[in-house]
C-alpha cells in the first residue's frame, strides 16, 4: 500500500489525536528491554492492510518469520488505522500491540518526537546494522526525525507517470514527456472535448484528481519546504510559485477549473475497476507503482506505458526522480517484549527474502538495496520504472515536522483556493500560508 496520499483522510483525522501522545507516551533513550526472545513468547503485530490478498501476504511473511524464529509466535491484527493505533498506545496495557506500523510517513515527526514509537537506536546498534548500506537514503529520511530513529521502512512507494500507449499513438505522440512544458503540450494533444465535457482528457490536473496533490507535484522541482532555521520557506523559494503557476495554467488550458471538476465528478472510485485511467477517461495519470497491478486486474483494453514524472524545464538533468513514501514499522514503547518485537521488525524490514516476497505479493517497491536488485523480484519493464525512481538520488519526500502533515495540509488547502480562482494574488497567498505554517509548528512544540 502507498503512504500519505492514499491515506489522506487518515492524515486529517489523526493529526489532532497524535498530538495527545506527546504527554501520553514517553520514549526510552536506551532499549530498557529485558525479555528473552529465545525463551518462548508471543507478540502482537498491528498493521493497516485490509484487502484479502494483502492480509494473506502479511500472514505469509509472518509465517516465514516464525519458521526462522520458532520461539516467537506472532498474533497479527489487520485493518488498524492510525486512529486505532493511537488510542491503543495512549491506553497502554497488556492488550496493546508490541509491533506497530503505519502508512502515514508524514506523521513520523510526531511518532518520534512524542515517543509514540520507541527509539530504535539501541536495537540497531546491538544488531550492528549498517542502515546506510542497507536502505535507500530517502526511505531512511522519512523514518527518523531530528536524529531520533523510531521506525524502519517496510516496503516503499514510488510515484511516476502512467500513460495510455494507444492514445499516444492515435495522437502521434512517440514518447512520454520529460519536462513540464512538454507535458502540457502532450496533455492538450490527448484531450478531446465533447460539448461542455470531454470524450478524453489528457490529464486531470486538479488537486482532487487522484494523487495530483501539491507535494507530488513539488517532488519534480528542486525545493525546500523549510529554511535552515526551520521556518516555512514556501514564500521565499521560487520553486513553489513556479509549481502553483504551472498547475493553474494547465488547469486553464485544459478547460478551466469548473469544467474539469464537473468531469472529475464522473470518475469511478480511485481503488476500483472504474478508475478514470482504467476506463480511458484520462490518458495520463500520476500514480504509484500499485496502479500497474490494479489496471491489469481491471482488464484495461489498451497497452500501458510507465515513465518518471516530468521535471522543471531547467532541471532536465534530474529527470527520473519522483516522490517516495511507504509503510513505516516500529515498536510500541509500552511493550514488555521489545527484544522479541525487534526481531520481527528487523526481519520484515531488512531480511532480503522477506522483503522480496512481501513486495512481490502486494506489488510494492522493496525498501532495501539487496531486495531491489534481487533476481527473485518479479518485475517487467513497466514496473522497473518505479524501482529506478526509488533509487534515483534526487527522489524525495516532504520533511518530517513536529506536527506531522499539518503543514502539507495547509499548503494543499491554499492550492484548492488558488486553482479555483478564490485566491488571485499568489505571492501574498504563499506568504500568508507560510505564516500559518510557522504558527502551527510553534504551537505544537
Amino acid at each position: 500500500m502507498p503512504g500519505i496520499s492514499r491515506k489522506a483522510t487518515l492524515v486529517l483525522a489523526t493529526t489532532a489525536s497524535l498530538a495527545l501522545l506527546t504527554t501520553a507516551c514517553t520514549g526510552q533513550s536506551g532499549s530498557g528491554a529485558t525479555d528473552d526472545p529465545d525463551a518462548g513468547t508471543t507478540i502482537t503485530f498491528w498493521h493497516g492492510w485490509s484487502a484479502p490478498a494483502e492480509v494473506k501476504a502479511v500472514q505469509e511473511n509472518v509465517d516465514r518469520f516464525e519458521k526462522a524464529h520458532p520461539d516467537i509466535k506472532v498474533r497479527v491484527v489487520g485493518n488498524i488505522n492510525d486512529d486505532k493505533l493511537n488510542q491503543a498506545l495512549r491506553a497502554g496495557g497488556s492488550k496493546g500491540p508490541d509491533v506497530v506500523s503505519s502508512f502515514t510517513t508524514s506523521n513520523i515527526g510526531k511518532f518520534c518526537s512524542s515517543g509514540a514509537f520507541l527509539d530504535l537506536k539501541p536495537f540497531i546498534e546491538k544488531s550492528e546494522l549498517d542502515l546506510e548500506a542497507t536502505i535507500p537514503k530517502p526511505m531512511l529520511d522519512y523514518t527518523q526525525f531530528e536524529g531520533t530513529r523510531c521506525a524502519l521502512p517496510l516496503l516503499g512507494d514510488a510515484y511516476g507517470l502512467y500513460y495510455n500507449k494507444d492514445a499516444f499513438k492515435a495522437a502521434g505522440i512517440t514518447q512520454p514527456p520529460k519536462t513540464w512544458t512538454e507535458f502540457a503540450e502532450t496533455a492538450k494533444k490527448l484531450t478531446r472535448t465533447e460539448g461542455d465535457t470531454y470524450d478524453q482528457l489528457g490529464f486531470m490536473p486538479n488537486y482532487h484528481g487522484y494523487e495530483t496533490v501539491v507535494d507530488h507535484y513539488m517532488s519534480q522541482w528542486d525545493h525546500a519546504y523549510f529554511d535552515a532555521d526551520g521556518a516555512s520557506n514556501i514564500a521565499e523559494d521560487p520553486a513553489f510559485a513556479e509549481m502553483f503557476t504551472y498547475q493553474k495554467k494547465l488547469v486553464d488550458e485544459l478547460g478551466g477549473f469548473a469544467k474539469l471538476e464537473k468531469y472529475r465528478n464522473t470518475f469511478g472510485d480511485e481503488w476500483g475497476a472504474k478508475h478514470p485511467f482504467h476506463t480511458g477517461q484520462v490518458a495520463m495519470q500520476l500514480d504509484g507503482e500499485w496502479r500497474l497491478g490494479m489496471a491489469k486486474d481491471a482488464g484495461v483494453d489498451f497497452e500501458i506505458g510507465t515513465a518518471p514524472l516530468p521535471v522543471a524545464d531547467d532541471e532536465v538533468d534530474e529527470y527520473g526522480k519522483g516522490f517516495l513514501s511507504g509503510t513505516v514499522m516500529g515498536i510500541a514503547p509500552q511493550s514488555r517484549k521489545q527484544n522479541a518485537a525487534w526481531e520481527l521488525v528487523k526481519y520484515m524490514t531488512t531480511d532480503t527474502g522477506a522483503v522480496v516476497s512481501f513486495a512481490n505479493a502486494i506489488r510494492n517497491v522493496p525498501s532495501t538495496f539487496e531486495a531491489l536488485k534481487s533476481p527473485d523480484l518479479k518485475t517487467d519493464p513497466a514496473f522497473r520504472t518505479f524501482l529506478d525512481i526509488a533509487q534515483h538520488p534526487e527522489s524525495n519526500t516532504p520533511p518530517a515536522s513536529v506536527n506531522g502533515s499539518t503543514y502539507q495540509t495547509t499548503l494543499q488547502d491554499f492550492g484548492f483556493q488558488y486553482e479555483s480562482g478564490k485566491v488571485k494574488d499568489l505571492k501574498a497567498g504563499l506568504k500568508k500560508t507560510a505564516e500559518q505554517i510557522d504558527r502551527d509548528i510553534e504551537q505544537a512544540k
